[in-house]
């Protein structure tokens, strides 16, 4: 296994899961999409924009890891979220829509403009409070993932309390099978 094919699987895995949550949620109420249901975020659309800001901030942190990385200029199209809670988007039909192209912009990225060695690099970067770090940028790239995976974990229960299945959600299904 090389990080970047890794990588790949789980932007597909991540794409997969998103549609799946965002298609059970869409059958919601405006009051039960904002419905303060004591999560960390409150809501389910609070904890979506959690989501989506998570990714907004680390995705434009990784736009300037590499020239070759033009997919994520993209991203200055998307609202600058100032803080983790941030909400941006209250519409629900907005955030869908820009929950898909961020999902269609890191499997592109990781697809066409990464190189496996990319992952072997530091990133230095500033956080949201403006304190500097320099770390592995393979474990950065994890990190995302496992950031996405740990917020829809959260999101399941709150749908499974009011009774909605998003289905599998294991990962399995995006490792090849492999003939002997």
């Amino acid at each position: 296994m090389n990080l970047q094919s890794h990588f790949i699987l789980m932007s597909d895995y991540n794409q997969r899961m998103n549609s799946q949550f965002y298609s059970v949620v869409k059958e919601l109420g405006d009051y039960d999409i904002n419905k303060d249901r004591g999560a960390y975020f409150q809501s389910i659309l609070g904890t979506l924009n959690h989501i989506l800001v998570g990714d907004i901030i680390w995705l434009t942190r990784f736009s300037k890891h590499s020239k070759r990385y033009v997919s994520l200029t993209t991203l200055s199209d998307f609202p600058k979220p100032k803080g983790l809670d941030d909400i941006v988007f209250s519409n629900f039909t907005l955030l869908f829509a820009a929950r898909e192209k961020v999902d269609l912009l890191i499997c592109q990225w990781l697809k066409r403009e990464t190189k496996e060695s990319d992952f072997d690099e530091l990133l230095t970067y500033s956080n949201t409070k403006g304190v500097v770090s320099k770390r592995d940028f393979g474990e950065l790239v994890s990190h995302l993932f496992n950031h996405q995976t740990h917020h829809r974990g959260q999101l399941s229960t709150l749908l499974n309390q009011i009774k909605l299945d998003i289905g599998s959600t294991e990962y399995l299904f995006e490792i090849p099978e492999h003939q002997a």
